[in-house]
């Protein structure tokens, strides 16, 4: 793609717009994917920037693209699904920097989704999985558990469900279940515990996450903690999805997307639209950032081993902070491994005292 449309005196810029994490890999993940994404736009800057708790924020990535002299620039959420971080938090702050850079357009486009570069992403993460296995196993032998970070928002939790199916029958495999590392439920190893009595051979715990973090590793803790109860089962853990090329080629086709005027979100079952069994009294709501508190805060996690590998020391911190800073008593947290501390609060999860739900992380 040209620098410029044909007639317009525009000069692109594309903005990748990430959430942020303590953990450095995942943070180096994230940076990783930026730079990928720039052979697709060799004419247009490309940047990036986070909501908090790493640095450049946004804001910072913005300022880059502007002083390029980009005067339209392209952005796009680099998250899976849309829930709150890509339904308010991100539209917050670009609409908040447009408001003092008017002589800047900032057009914001839509999530990766389900896709059939995504699902194909998926399904390699999952062979690779089966391919390293020490053991063989018919697929109708096994059982498949794809696990989404889980949010406040059961549209971007059912999204989670429609990815497994299309795995599950993709493969063939014997069953396929889902599970959530936090807000929402099940949980991974509750979840884990009751599929264990179905009588698989063999389970495959697929993470659909972009990026490791605190919770890729509490999943994969999970996995360990039931395997060591059921050893007449095999259970795998897959990789997750990271800077998969078809990964890159989705985020390249969200931004060509915004050129063609195709960025529009699937509002259908949007909580803020329309009336979603549980969660009628959100409709409405406003739709504002609660990051702004902690936006710039490069809170790197510093327990982690040299190499960025996270420890699980900085869970210790995480979960007692949560009994401090939280209105509503439930874990919220991210894909990217952390849970606010900044003071905020968000409405209330409505199943937040689940049995198999994010209540019990904090009965540990």
């Amino acid at each position: 793609m040209s620098e410029t449309n044909p007639g317009s005196p525009d000069k692109f810029g594309v903005m990748v717009c990430g959430h942020g994490s303590r953990n450095r890999n995942a943070v180096g993940q994230f940076s990783v994917l930026a730079e990928r994404l720039r052979p697709h736009f060799p004419d247009w800057p490309v940047e990036y920037g986070y909501l908090e708790f790493a640095n450049p924020i946004i804001g910072d990535g913005l300022d880059k693209l502007r002083d390029q002299g980009c005067t339209r620039i392209l952005a796009v959420p680099g998250m899976l699904f849309a829930a709150g971080h890509a339904k308010n938090d991100i539209p917050s702050v670009l609409n908040t920097y447009q408001a003092k850079n008017p002589g800047v357009k900032i057009e914001y486009g839509r999530e990766l989704g389900i896709d059939p570069k995504m699902l194909k992403a998926a399904s390699d993460r999952i062979q690779e999985c089966i391919d390293s296995a020490p053991n063989t196993v018919e697929n109708h032998e096994t059982l498949l558990m794809v696990v989404g970070r889980g949010a406040s928002d059961p549209d971007a939790n059912s999204n989670i469900a429609k990815v497994m199916r299309l795995l599950w029958e993709g493969f063939g495999f014997g069953w396929g279940e889902v599970a959530y590392s936090g807000v929402t439920f099940p949980l991974v190893e509750p979840a884990l515990q009751n599929i264990s009595k179905m009588g698989f051979k063999r389970v495959i715990v697929f993470p659909y996450f972009l990026f490791t973090g605190v919770l890729v590793r509490r999943i994969y803790d999970g996995v360990d903690t039931v395997a060591a109860e059921q050893p007449d089962t095999e259970f795998l853990k897959a990789g997750f999805l990271n800077d998969h090329p078809l990964v890159i080629e989705t985020f390249a086709e969200r931004v060509r997307e915004i050129i063609a005027g195709e960025n529009l979100m699937n509002c259908q079952m949007c909580k803020y639209r329309t009336q979603v069994l549980g969660f009628e009294d959100q409709v409405g709501l406003a739709q504002e950032s609660h990051h702004h508190h902690v936006e710039g805060k490069n809170e790197l996690c510093n327990l982690c081993k040299p190499n960025g590998d996270c420890t699980g020391a900085c869970e210790t911190e995480i979960r007692a902070n949560m009994h401090q800073h939280h209105h509503h008593d439930h874990d919220h947290t991210h894909d990217d491994g952390h849970s606010h501390d900044d003071g905020h609060s968000h409405h209330p999860y409505p199943h937040a005292d689940h049995p198999m739900g994010p209540k019990t992380l904090l009965d540990e």
